[in-house]
């Protein structure tokens, strides 16, 4: 697309090759530039485009002057339903019934396309997938105190529970900010997963920031969520992926682990919000071990954990 005008948007700092993502003029096209992980990214998404994946169209791709490889995209749009949120009334804090029912517009056309697209996996797929998802290898190797009996045959169980589940393509680090109107955007992390587990967590996972956010859902969206996706899954003729909550979130917490330690230990507020992510895998795991699963609604905000008043969340 030679003689298009970009402008500058930011640094793909996710990117291990580093990398830039501009905008066009008019606002209908993105170009990024990266190495070899955005080079798998593009290929997926013209796969998963083939599939009816609600993703962003791949319009051009190649190699810049100096090497990097680069890739441009259609636009799905100006804002995430995680920006949507933000601006929204009561300054945020409950979240809009309009985000909700474009998250499950969008969560409800991902499943479809998943259901009619399974992956023929092997035998291990699952053991695979709670190493990619919940990065164990980088938590384990960060928090050691992590890698214990208890919490592997925590994981085990989430596996043996899942053992069934049709396998599918998947973006791995499905939530608001990577969701707009039109599908979802940011494809680094798609591996193959259990059915449900990028679409059933996106609302489940907002207390994991803490508060931060400025927003929350409640618990009839929630549930409203939830229900639509049973809904929809059962209309594509799979089974509802709700009951395997307390397993995706189990494999999740350990996400929102990963490589958070500082290579500081004074206690600044990343070393802060380290030890929160680790007090609430903690909780979530106590959940999970007593009662199959996970009621993120229950752990405390980050300013509360951080005052000393995480002790009096219940488990």
């Amino acid at each position: 697309m030679k003689g298009t005008e970009w402008q500058y948007v930011k640094k793909r700092t996710a990117d291990p090759d580093g990398g830039t993502v501009y905008v066009s003029a008019d606002g209908e096209r993105y170009r990024r530039t990266g190495g070899e992980a955005l080079r798998a990214e593009a290929a997926f998404q013209q796969m998963a485009s083939g599939l009816d994946y609600p993703v962003p169209r791949v319009l051009e791709q190649g190699e810049t002057s100096d090497g990097a490889f680069f890739v441009v995209e259609e636009s799905l749009g100006g804002r995430s339903l995680h920006e949507m949120a933000l601006a929204g009334p009561a300054g945020g804090r409950e979240l809009a019934d309009t985000v909700v029912d474009q998250l499950t517009e969008v969560s409800a056309r991902l499943l479809y396309a998943q259901v009619g697209h399974r992956v023929d996996a092997t035998a291990d797929a699952l053991r695979q997938w709670v190493e990619q998802a919940g990065r164990t290898h980088n938590v384990f190797a960060e928090n050691p105190d992590f890698d214990t009996p208890r919490v592997r045959a925590a994981l085990d169980l989430a596996a043996d529970r899942l053992v069934g589940a049709p396998m599918v393509w998947g973006h791995l680090d499905y939530g608001l900010p990577n969701v707009l109107p039109a599908g979802v955007i940011d494809w680094q992390h798609h591996g193959v997963m259990p059915l449900g587990y990028d679409v059933a967590l996106a609302l489940e996972i907002v207390p994991f920031k803490g508060g931060a956010k400025g927003y929350a859902a409640t618990p009839v969206q929630r549930e409203r969520y939830l229900a639509a996706l049973d809904s929809a899954a059962r209309a594509a003729g799979a089974d509802p992926a709700s009951p395997h909550l307390g397993a995706f979130l189990l494999v999740k917490s350990l996400f929102f682990v990963a490589l958070m330690r500082p290579a500081d230990p004074a206690p600044t507020g990343k070393h802060q919000k380290w030890r929160y992510r680790r007090h609430l895998f903690l909780k979530g795991l106590e959940q999970y071990e007593r009662t199959g699963s996970i009621d993120t609604a229950l752990f405390p905000i980050l300013d509360d954990f951080t005052a000393g008043h995480g002790s009096a969340d219940r488990p």
